[in-house]
């Protein structure tokens, strides 16, 4: 005779929520720049985040990420993701291809094969006033300069968890006194007004 065993397992989703707020850091404040930062999931626990990391020489990295999918699922690959990119930051901090290439490799084997996340990680030095970033398949960020030009920071790489060895190029860009690096994720590009219409990104 074999018995039968019903596990009633019920999600705390105010406390999910809570846990998941607590992976994005705030960092402490950076010689030369400022920042600030809002994650707001549509429905309440999502595949969106982002990370601010203190490195050496008062360098400060900074990451914004979007797991495909969508609530629970979402939730616990970018969870994945933060952990993998907080590993690979205690490393090779300074060096954005090299932690991109490290997350990926970590993303691969322990997700999904239809699951992936994109995420840019860059990496700002205030003595320089150089970014030094690479993109995981991410929405283009924008820099809005001091004169009020926009420059847009392309992606380099394709998304995360797709490939095993995909390789992530490093670009860098000078920044101006003024000028504002703005990172979102396709909610923002994605959104519509009450009728149902969104506005065209470039």
């Amino acid at each position: 005779m074999s018995d039968t065993m019903i596990v009633d397992v019920s999600l705390d989703w105010e406390a999910a929520c809570d846990v998941q707020q607590g992976f994005m850091h705030f960092a402490v404040p950076a010689e030369g720049i400022s920042y600030s930062a809002r994650c707001r999931q549509l429905r309440a626990l999502g595949g969106d985040c982002y990370d601010f990391i203190p490195l050496a020489h008062h360098r400060l990295a900074f990451a914004i990420g979007d797991a495909s999918g969508k609530s629970l699922p979402a939730a616990l690959m970018i969870a994945n993701v933060q952990s993998s990119l907080r590993t690979a930051a205690l490393f090779a901090g300074e060096y954005p291809g090299a932690v991109l290439g490290a997350v990926n490799r970590q993303l691969h084997t322990a997700s999904l094969a239809d699951r992936f996340a994109t995420l840019f990680y860059g990496v700002y030095d205030p003595s320089t006033r150089l970014l030094r970033y690479a993109s995981a398949g991410h929405c283009r960020l924008m820099v809005l300069r001091h004169d009020g030009s926009l420059t847009w920071l392309d992606g380099t790489g394709f998304p995360l968890g797709l490939f095993t060895e995909s390789i992530y190029e490093e670009n860098t860009l000078r920044l101006c006194p003024g000028d504002m690096v703005i990172a979102y994720t396709d909610g923002v590009i994605e959104a519509t007004n009450p009728l149902g219409v969104g506005r065209r990104w470039p």
